[in-house]
Protein backbone atom coordinates (compact mmCIF):
# COMPACT_ATOMS: atom_id res chain seq x y z
CA UNK A 1 0.00 0.00 0.00
CA UNK A 2 1.18 3.32 -1.00
CA UNK A 3 1.91 5.81 2.59
CA UNK A 4 0.54 8.65 1.63
CA UNK A 5 1.61 10.52 4.34
CA UNK A 6 5.12 10.08 3.08
CA UNK A 7 3.91 11.34 -0.42
CA UNK A 8 2.06 14.07 1.08
CA UNK A 9 5.10 14.94 3.14
CA UNK A 10 7.16 14.53 0.09
CA UNK A 11 4.69 17.24 -2.34
CA UNK A 12 5.08 19.94 0.75
CA UNK A 13 8.77 19.79 0.95
CA UNK A 14 8.96 19.67 -3.19
CA UNK A 15 6.34 22.62 -3.15
CA UNK A 16 8.20 24.90 -0.52
CA UNK A 17 11.30 24.39 -2.59
CA UNK A 18 10.05 25.43 -5.80
CA UNK A 19 8.36 28.80 -3.49
CA UNK A 20 11.57 29.26 -1.98
CA UNK A 21 12.99 29.06 -5.50
CA UNK A 22 10.88 31.30 -7.00
CA UNK A 23 11.35 34.07 -4.01
CA UNK A 24 15.10 33.76 -4.69
CA UNK A 25 14.09 34.78 -8.11
CA UNK A 26 12.13 37.27 -7.66
CA UNK A 27 14.09 38.74 -4.82
CA UNK A 28 17.35 38.64 -7.18
CA UNK A 29 15.79 40.17 -10.31
CA UNK A 30 13.87 42.80 -8.57
CA UNK A 31 17.37 43.67 -6.52
CA UNK A 32 19.38 43.86 -9.88
CA UNK A 33 16.55 45.94 -11.34
CA UNK A 34 16.97 48.30 -8.46
CA UNK A 35 20.54 48.00 -8.32
CA UNK A 36 21.29 48.21 -11.52
CA UNK A 37 18.52 50.20 -13.61
CA UNK A 38 20.89 51.03 -16.29
CA UNK A 39 21.45 47.62 -17.25
CA UNK A 40 17.75 46.71 -18.06
CA UNK A 41 16.81 49.84 -20.91
CA UNK A 42 15.75 48.85 -24.03
CA UNK A 43 19.75 49.46 -25.85
CA UNK A 44 21.49 47.64 -23.09
CA UNK A 45 19.28 44.78 -23.94
CA UNK A 46 19.64 44.86 -27.69
CA UNK A 47 23.30 44.91 -26.51
CA UNK A 48 23.23 41.74 -24.50
CA UNK A 49 21.01 40.14 -27.43
CA UNK A 50 23.82 41.00 -29.86
CA UNK A 51 26.06 38.92 -28.55
CA UNK A 52 24.10 35.93 -30.23
CA UNK A 53 24.25 36.44 -33.79
CA UNK A 54 23.38 33.00 -35.00
CA UNK A 55 20.58 32.43 -32.06
CA UNK A 56 19.62 35.72 -31.56
CA UNK A 57 16.10 34.94 -32.30
CA UNK A 58 15.97 31.76 -29.54
CA UNK A 59 17.55 33.92 -26.94
CA UNK A 60 15.19 36.83 -27.84
CA UNK A 61 12.30 34.66 -27.10
CA UNK A 62 13.55 32.52 -24.35
CA UNK A 63 14.05 36.11 -22.29
CA UNK A 64 10.66 37.13 -23.64
CA UNK A 65 9.47 33.72 -22.23
CA UNK A 66 11.38 33.59 -18.89
CA UNK A 67 10.59 37.23 -18.06
CA UNK A 68 7.91 36.70 -16.55
CA UNK A 69 8.93 34.53 -13.69
CA UNK A 70 10.99 37.59 -12.54
CA UNK A 71 8.26 40.00 -12.36
CA UNK A 72 10.29 42.28 -14.35
CA UNK A 73 8.61 44.54 -16.97
CA UNK A 74 8.29 43.53 -20.63
CA UNK A 75 8.12 46.76 -22.40
CA UNK A 76 12.24 47.53 -22.57
CA UNK A 77 12.67 43.70 -24.03
CA UNK A 78 9.69 44.64 -26.57
CA UNK A 79 11.71 48.31 -27.26
CA UNK A 80 14.79 46.38 -27.37
CA UNK A 81 13.43 44.06 -30.39
CA UNK A 82 12.35 47.22 -32.16
CA UNK A 83 15.87 48.33 -32.17
CA UNK A 84 17.92 45.67 -33.23
CA UNK A 85 15.11 44.59 -35.81
CA UNK A 86 13.88 48.30 -37.11
CA UNK A 87 12.78 46.47 -40.82
CA UNK A 88 11.14 43.63 -39.60
CA UNK A 89 8.53 44.63 -36.59
CA UNK A 90 6.15 41.41 -37.56
CA UNK A 91 8.89 39.37 -36.80
CA UNK A 92 9.24 41.41 -33.18
CA UNK A 93 5.75 41.30 -33.23
CA UNK A 94 5.34 37.83 -33.07
CA UNK A 95 8.56 36.75 -31.28
CA UNK A 96 7.34 38.70 -28.43
CA UNK A 97 3.49 37.50 -28.39
CA UNK A 98 4.83 34.06 -28.37
CA UNK A 99 7.05 34.42 -25.59
CA UNK A 100 4.55 36.47 -23.90
CA UNK A 101 2.15 33.77 -24.11
CA UNK A 102 4.55 31.09 -22.95
CA UNK A 103 5.64 33.37 -19.69
CA UNK A 104 1.95 33.60 -19.08
CA UNK A 105 1.04 29.97 -19.08
CA UNK A 106 3.88 29.18 -16.87
CA UNK A 107 3.17 31.20 -14.52
CA UNK A 108 -0.71 30.24 -14.49
CA UNK A 109 0.21 26.28 -14.07
CA UNK A 110 3.40 27.20 -11.51
CA UNK A 111 1.13 29.09 -9.39
CA UNK A 112 -0.91 25.27 -9.02
CA UNK A 113 2.56 24.14 -8.89
CA UNK A 114 3.24 26.28 -5.88
CA UNK A 115 0.48 25.13 -3.79
CA UNK A 116 -1.26 28.49 -4.36
CA UNK A 117 -4.78 27.30 -5.11
CA UNK A 118 -4.77 24.87 -2.66
CA UNK A 119 -4.06 26.88 -0.10
CA UNK A 120 -6.32 29.71 -0.85
CA UNK A 121 -8.94 26.99 -1.42
CA UNK A 122 -8.95 25.57 1.84
CA UNK A 123 -8.12 28.89 3.74
CA UNK A 124 -10.14 31.54 1.65
CA UNK A 125 -12.73 29.68 -0.02
CA UNK A 126 -15.24 32.47 -0.25
CA UNK A 127 -12.95 35.42 -1.78
CA UNK A 128 -11.31 32.41 -3.98
CA UNK A 129 -14.86 31.66 -5.19
CA UNK A 130 -16.19 35.25 -5.72
CA UNK A 131 -12.72 36.63 -7.90
CA UNK A 132 -13.03 33.52 -9.98
CA UNK A 133 -16.64 34.26 -10.59
CA UNK A 134 -15.54 37.89 -11.88
CA UNK A 135 -12.71 36.15 -13.49
CA UNK A 136 -15.16 34.11 -15.29
CA UNK A 137 -17.83 36.56 -15.64
CA UNK A 138 -17.56 38.16 -19.42
CA UNK A 139 -16.53 41.38 -17.72
CA UNK A 140 -13.63 39.10 -16.15
CA UNK A 141 -12.25 38.70 -19.66
CA UNK A 142 -12.38 42.71 -20.33
CA UNK A 143 -10.64 43.06 -16.62
CA UNK A 144 -7.37 40.74 -17.76
CA UNK A 145 -7.22 42.53 -21.00
CA UNK A 146 -7.28 45.72 -19.82
CA UNK A 147 -4.47 44.76 -17.38
CA UNK A 148 -2.48 42.95 -19.75
CA UNK A 149 -2.39 46.22 -21.72
CA UNK A 150 -1.85 48.50 -19.18
CA UNK A 151 2.01 49.27 -19.02
CA UNK A 152 2.11 50.28 -15.66
CA UNK A 153 0.97 47.29 -13.81
CA UNK A 154 3.02 43.61 -14.24
CA UNK A 155 0.87 41.37 -16.56
CA UNK A 156 2.37 38.30 -14.28
CA UNK A 157 0.27 39.27 -11.30
CA UNK A 158 -3.47 38.87 -13.03
CA UNK A 159 -1.56 35.44 -14.32
CA UNK A 160 -0.86 34.44 -10.62
CA UNK A 161 -4.25 35.28 -10.00
CA UNK A 162 -6.06 33.43 -12.34
CA UNK A 163 -3.75 30.90 -11.78
CA UNK A 164 -4.53 30.40 -8.30
CA UNK A 165 -8.36 30.93 -8.78
CA UNK A 166 -8.27 28.52 -11.79
CA UNK A 167 -9.83 30.67 -13.90
CA UNK A 168 -10.84 28.95 -17.29
CA UNK A 169 -7.44 28.70 -19.28
CA UNK A 170 -8.57 29.13 -22.51
CA UNK A 171 -10.73 32.65 -20.89
CA UNK A 172 -7.44 34.11 -19.25
CA UNK A 173 -4.83 33.41 -22.11
CA UNK A 174 -7.15 34.86 -24.93
CA UNK A 175 -7.54 37.58 -22.56
CA UNK A 176 -3.59 38.24 -22.25
CA UNK A 177 -3.53 37.80 -25.69
CA UNK A 178 -5.83 40.32 -26.84
CA UNK A 179 -3.97 42.93 -23.95
CA UNK A 180 -0.67 42.38 -24.89
CA UNK A 181 -1.04 42.12 -28.46
CA UNK A 182 -2.22 46.06 -28.67
CA UNK A 183 0.46 46.95 -26.62
CA UNK A 184 2.92 45.53 -28.57
CA UNK A 185 2.02 47.07 -31.76
CA UNK A 186 1.90 49.83 -30.21
CA UNK A 187 5.19 50.26 -28.39
CA UNK A 188 6.74 48.17 -31.69
CA UNK A 189 4.84 50.69 -34.57
CA UNK A 190 5.01 53.32 -32.69
CA UNK A 191 9.16 52.79 -31.80
CA UNK A 192 9.78 51.75 -35.33
CA UNK A 193 8.36 54.85 -36.96
CA UNK A 194 10.24 56.85 -34.47
CA UNK A 195 13.93 55.30 -35.56
CA UNK A 196 12.88 55.62 -39.04
CA UNK A 197 11.93 59.41 -38.46
CA UNK A 198 15.11 59.93 -37.08
CA UNK A 199 17.17 58.33 -39.84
Amino acid sequence: MTNKPAISRATSILRIFFIALWLSVIVSGIGAYLLFPDEFTAPKIAEFLLRFQGEIWLVYLALSALRGLTLLPSTPLVIAGTLLFPNQPFAVLTVSIVGIMLSSSMIYFFSDLLGFSDYFENHKPGLTHRIKSRLEHPAGFAFVAIWAFFPLVPTDLVCYVAGTTKMNFLKFIAAVFAGELVLCILYIYSGNYLINLSR
